[in-house]
């Protein structure tokens, strides 16, 4: 029942929407009466009949019972934006009061007009359509049919024409209360849109985060296992070569160490240029040199292209990556790697001869599917599987920017 009533009378979700002066309907200001709006409208409403009334000697003069009636058609304006089909229906209707007691003419159809606006842009179309149809219907039967039994004393019939010009004012009203309506609506569906873009940036930048952390910390924590467990082993036997193990260790901890707090930089000011540039293929003398002293002989074929920094950071992400991978999962220690620009294409090619060691270590197993991602961000492709002559084979295709091409 909760449930029914709140769908019934609550206003649409698009009502809450619009500029900030708006006071129609939405969240907080439908929990405020609009006082001073209300308040200016019945000043206008009385002293506006109040001056008219003086040009019109053949209508009945506006006494007591005329203003008590104008006033409280007024008053009722205090909750349209809490209840809009109570108070245009009966603000229409204490105004038909007052046109058949033959009261002057005046701004007695504004207190109509403003209760119909509230009601359409909050969705209550049919409410504000049938009261101001009433109204009219009910003030042509006077006019046209009614007028000798009713106030004024000898009052003559109206015409058709000014039925049709009272009948277009109304018109015009609930023309420009849809218009509002409408351009409600839109700045609805422009506010979702820009909190659903929000969402999507705020994911993409979580994930890009995410992957940034994982390829930096995978790298040097598996660059770390690997010569933690030669040092251990040779601590006794040869302490030089443990030496060498434990600046290893050092080195790529002091890198990862740099490489996350760049990443984290990112979180505490995103407004703001990195302190240090993102890594490239520029690189890559680094990470080879980095790999040879875990064990791991890389050899290169092909020179770094200059190449977008998105790009550019991609591949250096995605052959750390392979080159981590070998270090983890292959008996190998020797890897191959292969660059090689095509047309508007960047291709690279990680290759070990294996075997798969089978060993857990230590990752957690987002390697590739973090390469296929980086790759896909891009419009290029990863693949990964075993090689036809035994081993492992990481291949990735980059496109270039429309830029680099021309370059």
């Amino acid at each position: 029942m909760a449930e029914r009533r709140e769908r019934g009378s609550g206003p649409p979700r698009w009502a809450r929407h619009g500029p900030p002066w708006w006071n129609h309907g939405g969240e907080p200001s439908s929990r405020r009466l609009p006082v001073v709006s209300t308040v200016l409208l019945t000043l206008l409403v009385l002293g506006g009949t109040h001056a008219a009334a003086a040009g019109q000697r053949h209508r009945e003069p506006l006494d007591a019972y005329g203003a008590a009636l104008l006033l409280a058609a007024s008053v009722l304006l205090l909750w349209r934006t809490r209840h809009p089909v109570p108070v245009v229906l009966g603000a229409a209707g204490l105004t038909l009061v007052y046109l058949t007691a033959g009261y002057p003419y005046g701004p007695v159809f504004l207190t109509v007009a403003v209760a119909c606006f509230s009601a359409v842009v909050t969705g209550h179309r049919r409410a504000a359509w049938t009261a101001v149809a009433l109204l009219w219907a009910g003030h042509a039967l006077v006019a046209l049919l009614l007028y000798r039994v009713l106030p004024p004393p000898g009052d003559g019939p109206a015409s058709w024409r000014q039925e049709a010009v009272v009948a277009t004012w109304v018109v015009a009203v609930v023309a420009l209360a849809e218009v509002a309506r409408a351009r409600r609506e839109q700045w609805a569906q422009e506010r979702a849109e820009r909190a659903r873009a929000a969402r999507r940036r705020a994911d993409a930048e979580r994930l890009r985060i995410a992957r940034e952390l994982h390829d930096v910390l995978a790298h040097s924590i598996s660059v770390i296992h690997v010569q933690a467990g030669v040092g251990l082993a040779l601590l006794d036997t040869e302490p030089e070569q443990a030496r060498t193990a434990l600046t290893t260790i050092r080195a790529a901890s002091k890198e990862a160490l740099g490489e996350v707090r760049q990443v984290l930089d990112s979180l505490r000011a995103p407004g703001d240029a990195p302190r240090a540039p993102a890594p490239g293929l520029d690189r890559l003398p680094e990470l080879v040199e980095q790999a040879s002293r875990t064990g791991l002989t890389v050899t290169t074929e092909g020179e770094p292209p200059r190449l977008p920094p998105a790009t550019d950071l991609a591949a250096f992400r995605i052959v750390q990556e392979a080159l981590t991978n070998v270090l983890r999962h292959s008996g190998s220690r020797h890897a191959r790697l292969r660059l090689a620009r095509e047309g508007g294409t960047l291709r690279l090619r990680v290759d070990d001869d294996g075997p798969a060691t089978g060993g857990d270590a230590g990752g957690s197993g987002n390697g590739l599917a973090g390469m296929r991602e980086r790759a896909a961000a891009l419009g290029g492709t990863v693949e990964a599987g075993p090689r036809p002559g035994g081993g492992w084979r990481v291949r990735a295709e980059l496109p270039l920017s429309p830029a680099e091409e021309e370059r």
